[in-house]
């Protein structure tokens, strides 16, 4: 099994990925879907702040709760190839490849875009006007390091296209590393 985490800022378009896994029939797991199942199991509503409470919550005294939770589904899959999004922290890194043999991939996007991107898509756990709260947020988890530190990049700045063939080339040199 070879694991693709997936990282970047707010709406820089790692969704990508998921994308991209289900057309090829991979696993994908996100680490926002646990904390969002979690929001559901509780019955509260998915706002901004309760998203940051609860994802804060859910990540524990050492950031890796909701990492936990993730590696532990995936390491029951037969797949070769695994995604798991939505990584934070060098931290929650350095437990994974513990674990499993993986490729970190950042999805980036200008911040222009991603301001427009949060607008268009109307989510509930994210707005505007919390869109720079919800980067410092994330800068402060760790996800800037990450980004810096990625094995390979995927500029999601163009085309759907385009990006899903930029993670293409990346998931075939991870399946056959000679390429």
């Amino acid at each position: 099994m070879k694991l693709i985490l997936v990282t970047g800022m707010p709406a820089a378009g790692k969704n990508i990925a998921a994308r991209y896994a289900q057309m090829n029939q991979y696993p994908y797991f996100s680490t926002g879907d646990f904390v969002r199942a979690e929001i559901k199991k509780r019955g509260c509503r998915a706002d901004p702040e309760t998203s940051a409470k609860i994802s804060t919550e859910l990540r524990g005294t050492d950031g890796l709760g909701v990492t936990r939770m993730a590696v532990g589904e995936i390491l029951q899959q037969t797949a070769d190839i695994i995604f798991l999004e939505g990584i934070r922290s060098w931290q929650e890194i350095e437990l994974i490849r513990s674990r499993t043999e993986c490729t970190l991939v950042a999805v980036v996007a200008s911040r222009q875009l991603r301001l427009d991107r949060v607008m268009q898509r109307g989510r509930e756990d994210d707005s505007a006007e919390y869109f720079d709260v919800r980067d410092r947020r994330e800068i402060d988890y760790g996800v800037s390091i990450c980004i810096a530190l990625a094995d390979a990049y995927v500029l999601n700045a163009g085309s759907i296209e385009y990006s899903l063939g930029q993670l293409d080339d990346i998931v075939r040199k991870v399946k056959i590393p000679c390429l």
